[in-house]
């Protein structure tokens, strides 16, 4: 189960949590992450999404992961396919 809210976090840092019903007595794990990182914007829509994208897809500087086939054997080492029909093999 996850529950998100929002909220602001004032000048003394302190919050006071009221826990809804539907979250289990005992352990629990609290996360916080800022609503937005400095300089990126999350989109708010689907169109915004994509129009991200498209300029990142575009962007002159941007390398292929192309690059980096075959650059990295793997923690077994070898062939990675090899690897992969083996343990279908298995199955």
């Amino acid at each position: 189960m996850t529950v998100t809210q929002t909220v602001e976090v004032p000048a003394d840092r302190r919050i006071t949590l009221e826990i809804p019903p539907q979250v289990p007595i005992g352990r629990v794990i609290l996360t916080f992450t800022p609503a937005n990182a400095p300089g990126k914007k999350d989109p708010d829509t689907v169109e915004e999404a994509l129009q991200m994208l498209a300029e990142q897809a575009a962007d002159p500087n941007r390398k292929p992961i192309s690059r980096l086939f075959g650059k990295h054997k793997g923690i077994f080492g070898g062939d990675g396919v090899a690897y992969q029909r083996a343990i279908r093999d298995c199955f």
